[in-house]
This record gives C-alpha cells, sequence and structure tokens, in this order.
C-alpha cells in the first residue's frame, strides 16, 4: 500500500511540523544562512538609519530567521521579506518564501497576490537603489536604462522562484493524486478478489448440492426397487422357488443398472476436472480454481446422457415388477423438449416412485403426464398403503431429500412445485415446468 492520508500521517519522522529530519535539517541550514545574510545586510541598514549597528544586527538576524518556518506559515515568511525589502535585506528569504508559497497547497489568488506585491517592492527598492548607484557614479548606466535594469533585476529574483515552486506544487499534487489513484485501485481489486471469492464459495456449494441430488436420484431409485425384490424374494424363496429365481434376477440388473449410471457419473466428472495424472499444476488463485471448478462440473453434468421422457414407460415397469400398481396417463401431442427439462420430468417422477416404495408399499398409484402448449405438466398421486404387504416389511429408510431434491430442479427451470397428502390418506406430487 502506498502511504496518502492517514498513513501519510503515521509515517511522519521529523521533529515539530517537518514531515522528516531531511527537511528539518534543510530547513534549519537556510534560515542560518539567511541569518547571517540579514545580519550582515543590517549594518548597513544600521547605518542609512542612523541606529547602533547592534540593533541593525540583531533586527536582521530576527528577521532572517522567519525562514525557519517557511513549510508551516509561506504567507508569513513572505510577508516578512516584502516587510524588509525596503531595508535592502532579505533577498534569500524572498526567494525561498516566493517558491515555498508557490509550491503550497494555498488558493491561486492569494499565491498572485502576494507575488504581485513582492514583485512592486522589489521593483521599487531596485529602482531606487540604481538609481542611487547612477547618481554617485558608481554605475555609468544611462537615464534610459534604470527602468529597464529595476525591471530586469525584479523580474531575475521574483518569477524563477515562482515558476519553479509552480511546477513542483503541480507535480506534487499529480503524484498524490496517482497515489490515491493506486490506492483506489487496489482496494477495488481486493473487493473483487473477495467478491470472486464468494462467487467462487457459491458456485462450488451449488455444484455440491447438484451433484448430491444427481447421486440421489441415482442410486435410490434403484437400491429402493432392490430392497422391496430382495423382501419379496425373502417371502416367496421357500414357497415359490420360480418367482424368487425371477426376484433374483430383478434385484442383480437393478444392482447392475446402479452400478453402471454411477460409473458414468463418475466418470464423467472425473474427465472433467481437466488435470493430467501425476503432473502438478501451477498454482493459480483459488477463486479462478472454484470457477473453473464449477464450470467444469456443469459441463460434466451437462454433458452426460441423462435420462428423458421416452425412458418413463420403463421406469413404470420396474415399479410394476416390484409389486407396485401403476396407471400412466399422457394427455396432448407427444412431442420432444431440452434435455434438461426431459431429465427434471423424469428425475420427479422417478422420485415420486421411490417415495411411494418407501412410505407406501403396495399402493396403487397413478402418474399422470400433461403436454401443454407452453408447459410440461407432471403428477404422481398414490392411494392410502394396505395394511399389510410383502414390501412394507423391506423398512426403507428415508433421508428426507427427495421432496427438497425435486423442488430444486423445478424451480430451478423456472416452474412450480406442489407436494403435499390427499384427503383420501394417500400422498400428491405436482410439477409444472415451462417447456421453453
Amino acid at each position: 500500500m502506498t502511504t496518502t492520508g492517514e498513513d501519510h500521517a503515521a509515517a511522519r519522522t521529523g521533529p515539530w511540523w517537518w514531515a522528516r529530519w531531511r527537511t528539518a535539517l534543510l530547513d534549519i541550514g537556510l534560515a542560518f544562512v539567511s541569518v547571517l545574510e540579514c545580519a550582515v545586510e543590517g549594518v548597513d541598514f544600521a547605518g542609512d538609519a542612523g541606529i547602533p549597528v547592534a540593533a541593525g544586527v540583531v533586527f536582521g538576524a530576527l528577521a532572517g530567521a522567519a525562514l525557519l518556518v517557511r513549510r508551516k506559515w509561506p504567507i508569513a515568511v513572505v510577508l516578512v521579506s516584502i516587510a524588509i525589502t525596503p531595508a535592502q535585506m532579505g533577498y534569500l528569504m524572498g526567494i525561498v518564501g516566493l517558491y515555498t508559497l508557490a509550491a503550497s497547497e494555498l488558493p491561486r489568488r492569494i499565491i498572485g497576490s502576494l507575488a504581485g506585491m513582492s514583485f512592486v517592492g522589489m521593483l521599487i527598492v531596485m529602482f531606487v537603489r540604481v538609481r542611487q548607484s547612477m547618481e554617485t557614479g558608481e554605475s555609468e548606466l544611462g537615464g534610459w536604462s534604470v527602468p529597464f535594469a529595476a525591471i530586469a533585476i525584479s523580474i531575475g529574483l521574483t518569477a524563477p522562484p515562482l515558476l519553479l515552486g509552480l511546477y513542483v506544487g503541480a507535480r506534487r499534487r499529480l503524484m498524490e493524486s496517482l497515489r490515491e489513484r493506486a490506492d483506489s485501485l487496489e482496494r477495488e481489486l481486493q473487493l473483487l478478489a473477495e467478491r470472486a471469492e464468494e462467487r467462487a464459495e457459491w458456485a462450488r456449494n451449488e455444484e455440491r448440492t447438484r451433484i448430491a441430488r444427481e447421486m440421489h436420484d441415482v442410486v435410490a431409485h434403484r437400491v429402493s426397487l432392490m430392497v422391496v425384490h430382495a423382501a419379496a424374494l425373502q417371502a416367496v424363496a421357500r414357497k415359490d422357488p420360480e418367482k424368487a429365481v425371477k426376484n433374483a434376477a430383478l434385484v442383480g440388473d437393478m444392482g447392475r443398472q446402479a452400478l453402471t449410471e454411477l460409473r458414468e457419473m463418475l466418470g464423467v466428472l472425473r474427465s472433467g476436472d481437466g488435470v493430467g495424472g501425476g503432473v502438478r499444476q501451477a498454482a493459480v488463485p483459488l477463486a479462478a480454481v472454484g470457477v473453473a471448478a464449477a464450470a467444469a462440473a456443469s459441463r460434466a453434468v451437462e454433458e452426460s446422457d441423462g435420462p428423458c421422457l421416452s425412458e418413463l414407460e420403463e421406469l413404470i415397469g420396474q415399479s410394476a415388477a416390484a409389486g407396485m400398481v401403476v396407471d400412466l396417463t399422457v394427455e396432448g401431442d407427444v412431442r420432444s423438449y431440452a434435455g434438461e427439462i426431459e431429465q427434471t420430468a423424469y428425475r420427479v417422477v422417478q422420485e415420486a416412485l421411490t417415495n411411494v416404495h418407501k412410505h407406501a408399499a403396495g399402493a396403487k398409484t397413478h402418474v399422470r403426464l400433461a403436454h401443454r402448449g407452453s408447459e410440461i405438466a407432471m403428477q404422481v398421486e398414490n392411494e392410502p398403503p394396505p395394511e399389510v404387504s410383502v414390501a412394507s416389511s423391506a423398512r426403507l429408510p428415508s433421508g428426507g431429500n427427495g421432496l427438497v431434491g425435486m423442488k430444486e430442479r423445478v424451480v430451478a427451470l423456472g416452474g412450480v412445485f406442489v407436494s403435499g397428502p390427499t384427503d383420501a390418506g394417500g400422498f400428491r406430487v405436482s410439477a409444472v415446468i415451462p417447456a421453453s
């Protein structure tokens, strides 16, 4: 971070009003030279004014010492230099004072007014001094050259320090402005980095939820059917060996299908991470890693071959094979939809049937699918379960994530999801998904 404002104030190491010891020593040295100059010039002033030499020296020394406070009170230094100009002393103080005044943060009108006053005072003093030198014979200049010489000397003593001070002040303000802009840019970059971290964390959480939902949909239905068939197999193993063999084959098919779907999903996720085997990648920001991981996971799920509505009859047939009575009703003209819409509709029906296996084993279930102009609607409703059934002995566990996952899928596509018990004692799951 650069040092501006409070940071710059905290970096002060010099005494009193000086920011650094180096500037303090420079001002003390200039003030000492100014004191010597004014003290020497005070001897001539004492002779012209008819006062004791000691008084003139002390007056000059005190006036020259005003240069010590040039950084804190530049206006006072310039006013003192203007005041002692008629005494023909304080030239160094006038030059340094004008430079400090022009380089300060004071308004331009104050700088211009004091510079004009200093120029006028210097012009008058130089005009009188050159004229006296010509009258006493110390100078051989003609009468026409007196004003020219006075103006040239006055400009030479006031214009260079004034212009140099204006340049240094403008450059200093420019550097401070650039420093502040650099600080502001650094703060903005830090804020952007924090926001990127938040977005990456949000993306990672979304992908965790999405992958967990996919794994739940893939595993829960297959395993639920396997448990139901296993319970039926246990019940009829001795009474009907032929049916037991059939149920055992169904359990094996369900297990193989579950393992195949799990392998496909894990393979897609593993191939989408973009990391070569055994190669250590260069370090990158955590935000970039999070965004890239989220994007890769999104592409992996989108690129995987998910289920579609054409497989709905097969899904219902699997439940029927497990002993559930399922009626399928399709309304409207059958047409194809976007992959994500068909996959969501399939998963809603699949999870609803899974919940029937878990909580209402043996209950008759009605599946309704309606193809409308701008949307597709689905409803899965089961009747009250019978008191005693073979499948009820399976005691399927429930994690409470099925309804939540269905609602998340439907709402993510801008649809509406409703679930709840019916008046007859059953349970109904309804969903409407926009077709576009």
